[in-house]
């Protein structure tokens, strides 16, 4: 489903990765965790392909980095999910304008945005707040949308770049079960966080970024 094939990449003045590879399955729930500037930002941009390597390719389903052109940039990211830290939500519109302006910019019949809003917000338990404006949201409701935005289009995979980064610990706590659950439903999960004892909560695959490279590791899971 995700494949990082000797990827090479640098900033002006700062390598990143040097023949990086690693391969993700469908429905793979996976931590990525590494000190502050090993690369799990650029990672997640060189998935969605903000970023393209100058070295080796990265394969997304039917998408390569290889072959990727602005016209076809578009496609992939309807197939991907993507949750910050900071959440990004509209704040001049509502939950519901926020979920539904995803896919009013598709062309999505107005009819199925209603039901496809209603759904995700059945998701994340947050129907209640659907007229509610971003400013009115706690964190952890906000990040609840996110995660709602994230899902709207059925994506293949979910990209979520330090979700819990400005959260208290039992919303962090809240926060990864709703990613986990969907990820049980067959959705890809890359899940980038510094913080160790979420990744203890569950046993998932576990990817560590050093030195330029990802090397599969194992923490004791609080579940064993």
């Amino acid at each position: 489903m995700l494949n990082f094939n000797s990827v090479e990449f640098s900033y002006p003045n700062q390598p990143v990765f040097n023949n990086l590879n690693l391969t993700i399955e469908e429905g793979e729930f996976i931590f990525l965790i590494g000190k502050s500037g090993a690369g799990k930002s650029t990672l997640l941009e060189l998935v969605y392909m903000n970023q393209l390597p100058q070295g080796g390719y990265v394969q997304v389903g039917e998408f390569s980095s290889d072959t990727m052109t602005p016209r076809r940039l578009p496609y992939l990211r309807r197939k991907i999910g993507v949750i910050f830290q900071d959440f990004k939500l509209l704040e001049d519109r509502n939950v519901y304008e926020n979920l539904a302006f995803i896919l009013q910019i598709t062309g999505t019949p107005r009819k199925q945005i209603k039901r496809k809003v209603y759904t995700v917000l059945t998701e994340v338990g947050l129907t209640h707040k659907q007229k509610n404006m971003p400013n009115q949201l706690s964190g952890g409701e906000k990040q609840r949308i996110a995660i709602a935005r994230a899902i709207i289009n059925d994506p293949m995979l979910i990209l979520a770049d330090e979700p819990t980064g400005n959260l208290d610990p039992e919303t962090s706590i809240e926060i990864l079960e709703i990613l986990w659950k969907i990820s049980q439903r067959g959705t890809s999960v890359i899940f980038a966080t510094h913080n160790y004892d979420l990744v203890k909560r569950i046993n998932a695959t576990i990817f560590k970024l050093e030195n330029g490279k990802a090397a599969r590791v194992k923490l004791k899971s609080k579940a064993e």
